[in-house]
């Protein structure tokens, strides 16, 4: 029986970015699966960016090649990864365009969703996500993966939006369903600026009329789009979240407020997926991972040691994961 399997890659900046590429080797060796392959490839922020390379058929191997800056590594994966946004956001603008996300953080209880509402509007230049998007879309105008989704934030409502080679939706109602009446054709550069669009950081896009910000200010994964499609597994890679927290110290301890408030959210995906019977095999960070990274996941300079760190350390947690969701799966 044939296993019906999605990804779910979550926002992370430049360091969760290059922490999934290495997860996701982790992954595709430990299960012996070719991650291009899942059935929904759906991505937030730095995994907007991720889902459309795996989209677009490249590896994780190439992922890999392009951050090591090897010899002949793929010139559109090697000129992505080295522009730098810079480690802090200029100077924002007045105003504040997200002012939906207010009332959806406190719908949801989610305080850092309410306080992303609040925050005036960003300067930041996307360009460089536009440019990768459109190197890696295929003619149609998206990658050649037909189920790959990428999610952002409706600006006046908070209401999370996948976009995905057939339009915009506010849920995926199938893994392939074809062209809607009237469905606006979404360009896929604008879709990764929207889902990376950080308030306070970048300023929002516009696509077929609306403001978008980073879908991350609502939900760090968003995995529970997935539930309809009633997979039979869904591997979620979640730079910005730890399962049972992560002990900090000094700055640290700021990041870790934002990542408890998106593992709480998470955590709730999660069970409403094995509520739908879908096995969920959850990877995070650990504690050595994080200390590489730092409190801030836009400096670059800890790129090598979070590469490094990663790599020690997925492997182990990759099979402690799989573990884990088998012995979730018998219910111990």
């Amino acid at each position: 029986m044939t296993t019906r399997r999605g990804l779910a890659i979550g926002c992370g900046g430049l360091l969760g970015f290059a922490w999934t590429a290495v997860a996701l080797d982790a992954v595709e060796r430990a299960m012996n699966w070719d991650t291009r392959t899942a059935d929904v490839l759906i991505g937030t922020s730095a995994g907007a960016e991720l889902v459309a390379t795996l989209g677009s058929g490249r590896t994780p191997a190439d992922l890999l090649a392009a951050l090591d800056a090897a010899p002949g590594a793929d010139p559109i994966l090697a000129g992505h990864v080295a522009v730098d946004p810079g480690k802090f956001p200029p100077l924002p603008r007045p105003g504040f365009p997200g002012l939906g996300l207010v009332g959806a953080g406190v719908r949801a209880r989610a305080p850092y969703t309410a306080l992303a509402g609040l925050l005036p509007r960003g300067r930041g230049d996307a360009d460089w996500l536009r440019s990768f998007g459109h190197a890696l879309a295929a003619p149609s105008g998206w990658v050649s993966h037909p189920a790959t989704w990428v999610v952002g934030a409706d600006a006046a409502t908070g209401e999370r939006v996948a976009f995905g080679a057939n339009g915009a939706r506010t849920h995926i109602a199938t893994a392939g369903e074809s062209v809607a009446a009237g469905a606006a054709q979404v360009d896929l550069g604008d879709a990764i600026a929207a889902s990376w669009a950080i308030p306070g950081w970048f300023p929002p896009v516009r696509i077929d009329g609306k403001d978008y910000v980073d879908g991350g200010s609502v939900s760090s994964v968003s995995a529970d789009l997935l539930v309809p499609l009633e997979l039979d597994e869904v591997v979620i890679i979640a730079p910005m979240t730890s399962e049972g927290g992560a002990p900090a110290t000094g700055l640290n301890r700021i990041e870790r407020l934002l990542r408890t408030q998106m593992t709480r959210g998470l955590d709730r995906e999660v069970a409403l997926l094995r509520a739908a019977g879908t096995r969920v095999i959850r990877v995070e960070p650990g504690p050595e991972e994080l200390a590489a990274m730092g409190p801030n996941f836009m400096d670059s300079a800890r790129r090598p040691a979070t590469i490094a760190a990663a790599r020690r350390g997925l492997p182990a947690r990759v099979a402690h994961a799989l573990r884990a969701d088998d012995l979730a799966g018998r219910g111990e």
